[in-house]
């Protein structure tokens, strides 16, 4: 099955200014509890490709039944969709459902965008793992979308290298420090990988494992944490790699880290469920060489993962039909004949767990053709999905991340000062677009 790569987490949502509003209880439907009557039209902004092919199913099936038709209309994604949605909210002429990243939905709520269709979704909570549900629901009894689709983390490493100089694959984070400082010794010239500082949402779903969390609210306030004791210990930990010269400093998806997973100069990649299809192009000679196993963890008696990317389907509340569309967005997110398409034509990884060992996941990517049970462990594995906290201006917190880890990085100064600089810089933003933020 086609697999693309899911680094949604880089771009995220737009900060707009709020007052002092904070997650209140917003989007409420106007006719959440009340069927459509006669035909209805939803238009569904996304940018999955081939979402219009699965949507044809719904239109040819339960849509024809129902007398509801979904229209595609093909958006780009990250800050772009957001900005557009919330200026089309603006001008009360959004459209009826949108594909929304779970980092968003925070802004896309703030600013009453998104509908609450708690009433409208059924059961459809008992099709996925509680970490991953918190996500649409942001810890309140709303729901604000369906998942879609989740980006797992896991350890990919070179089985054929690792056995070659005696490497044990690490179940917990020390063991890969053991594992990057013994590969150093007997190879000299190899690294067990890189911190990398251009892709934010590795990092946030390094700390989402060790318990951070972010973002939180209490009434109208916000706290901020991205300072905490979990995130230091993250921050700590790679930093005192990074400068020990144990694991290299060089960012992800260049041409000189794709030739390092393709010779062998970097032998292991903490990532997530999408990496096959990275790899295929960033190491195609090494197919078949590489495995997968759960994420490293902070103490043996742990058993967590973060999330590293993936988005929902949530409906506006400038739609009319907000229970049709809801009804929509449950069906293409839990239905069997749904999540295979959105498999095969869009390469998604399903949020819904019914699905992760099922049709297009009944065997392993082709890139991983060595461990029939990719997909029977991954899905194991992102049962295991922490929660998650995010807020209304996580783009500035991945900018101020960039700028600062990048330079802590290049450098191998002090990774717990540049965490304190994303602190610092998320605070001040807040503050700027005028929310109240807890001290």
């Amino acid at each position: 099955m086609p697999h693309t790569k899911r680094r949604r987490l880089v771009t995220t949502a737009v900060a707009v200014s709020l007052g002092a509003t904070a997650l209140a209880a917003c989007g409420s439907s106007d006719d959440d509890s009340k069927a459509d009557s006669g035909p209805v039209s939803l238009t569904y902004w996304a940018w999955a490709p081939g979402m219009d092919k699965v949507v044809d199913l719904w239109n040819k099936g339960e849509g024809k039944k129902d007398q509801i038709t979904v229209t595609v209309k093909k958006q780009a994604s990250g800050d772009t969709l957001v900005t557009k949605i919330l200026t089309a909210h603006k001008a009360k002429n959004g459209p009826d459902l949108v594909q929304a990243e779970y980092q968003a939905l925070p802004t896309l709520v703030s600013n009453d965008a998104v509908a609450d269709i708690s009433k409208n979704v059924g059961d459809a909570k008992s099709k996925f793992a509680d970490g991953v549900w918190q996500q649409v629901t942001l810890g309140t009894n709303a729901v604000y979308a369906v998942p879609q689709d989740i980006g797992p983390m896991m350890f990919y490493y070179r089985a054929d290298l690792f056995k070659k100089y005696g490497l044990k694959v690490p179940t917990t984070w020390d063991e890969f420090a053991q594992d990057a400082r013994q590969l150093k010794k007997k190879a000299p010239d190899l690294d067990l990988t890189t911190f990398s500082a251009n892709d934010s949402g590795l990092f946030a779903g390094l700390a989402q494992q060790a318990g951070a969390k972010w973002w939180t609210t209490s009434g109208d306030q916000w706290k901020v944490a991205i300072d905490d004791a979990a995130t230091q210990k993250v921050a700590s930990f790679w930093g005192g790699l990074v400068k020990e010269g144990v694991i290299d400093n060089q960012p992800m998806y260049t041409p000189a880290w794709n030739k390092a997973l393709d010779t062998g100069k970097q032998i292991a990649w903490v990532s997530a469920v999408w990496a096959p299809g990275t790899l295929t192009t960033a190491a195609p000679d090494t197919k078949g060489k590489w495995a997968m196993a759960a994420l490293p963890q902070w103490s043996a008696s742990e058993n967590v993962t973060g999330s590293w990317g993936g988005s929902s389907t949530a409906v506006t509340t400038d739609s009319k039909h907000q229970a049709a569309a809801a009804k929509f967005a449950a069906w293409l997110n839990t239905d069997g004949e749904a999540l295979n398409a959105l498999a095969k034509e869009s390469g998604i990884y399903p949020a819904a767990t019914n699905a992760q060992t099922s049709g297009a996941f009944a065997t392993p990517p082709a890139y991983f053709s060595n461990q029939s049970d990719f997909y029977t462990k991954a899905a194991e594995i992102a049962k295991t999905t922490a929660p998650s906290a995010w807020g209304p201006n996580v783009n500035v917190a991945y900018t101020s991340f960039n700028d600062a880890f990048g330079t802590a990085a290049k450098n191998k100064s002090d990774f717990t000062a540049a965490l304190k600089t994303m602190q610092d810089d998320t605070v001040a933003d807040m503050k700027k677009q005028g929310f109240e933020v807890s001290q």
